[in-house]
């Protein structure tokens, strides 16, 4: 796992593949305290923690290769992750906003993390009310559903988690922009200040990082069950007891 971390933030620094490589998965003396060749975004983090040695011959979902290297190592994403937490705090954002809290729930290699906004008192239920009942008004089971139906159906259902992990990172992140631009704006910070009347107070602005909290669990919400629909329909169409509907 520290071979496709190191491989993976710092690609030029050694050899890590082939022969002629430097470190391996085996190797005992992989260096610990590289500093990575570029800046290190929520996605790289996500996508680390995700890891099932996509990209090499030890990917347990490979179609390639000696397929007896398939699946040889035990991944970083493994089935029985339950929840990623990630907490970014921005130098470049106002206090109010800087914090912003990354979430995920069940198996990371096909789940999608989840930007809120950290200064608030409360969580959107979609996200808080997960409890022994397996149920699509919960993110939590949501996830699960959608990553073990993904899991059978890999090579089609790769393409639906991967539209499904960059819709909701980009409207997220677009949501979280747009929220921070209007306080901005209203304080008489932001690039349009001319509608900047009275200033928000810090209840205030709590009150509107909240609603945007809602507003991006609504679209998670949304874009999560168009994902578990797709990825039923394609595991439906590949269960052993199907025949063509021409079949009479």
């Amino acid at each position: 796992r520290a071979w496709f971390m190191a491989r993976y933030l710092n690609p030029n620094s050694y050899i890590w593949d082939g022969p002629e490589a430097d470190f391996t998965p085996e190797s005992d003396d992989i260096p610990w305290d590289l500093i990575p060749e570029r800046k290190i975004t929520s996605e790289d983090v996500k996508y680390l923690l995700s890891s099932h040695y996509q990209g090499t011959p030890y990917d347990p979902y490979a179609g390639y290769g000696d397929h007896r290297e398939n699946g040889k190592y035990r991944s970083i994403g493994i089935n029985r992750t339950d929840f990623m937490g990630m907490m970014e705090i921005r130098p470049d954002a106002p206090a109010e906003t800087a914090g912003i809290e990354w979430i995920a729930y069940g198996s990371n290699a096909f789940n999608t993390m989840v930007p809120f906004f950290a200064n608030v008192q409360d969580t959107p239920a979609y996200f808080k009310n997960t409890n022994g009942t397996v149920s699509t008004e919960s993110f939590y089971w949501t996830s699960r559903l959608i990553a073990v139906l993904a899991d059978s159906g890999f090579p089609k259902a790769l393409f639906f988690i991967e539209d499904y992990q960059m819709k909701v990172q980009a409207k997220g992140r677009q949501i979280i922009k747009r929220v921070e631009n209007e306080i901005l704006s209203a304080n008489g910070l932001g690039r349009d200040t001319k509608a900047s009347g009275k200033k928000l107070t810090a209840k205030a602005i709590q009150e509107k990082l909240a609603a945007a909290n809602e507003e991006i669990a609504a679209m998670v919400k949304k874009e999560a069950e168009k994902t578990l629909k797709k990825v039923l329909d394609e595991s439906s169409n590949k269960m052993r007891n199907q025949y063509a509907r021409s079949d009479v």
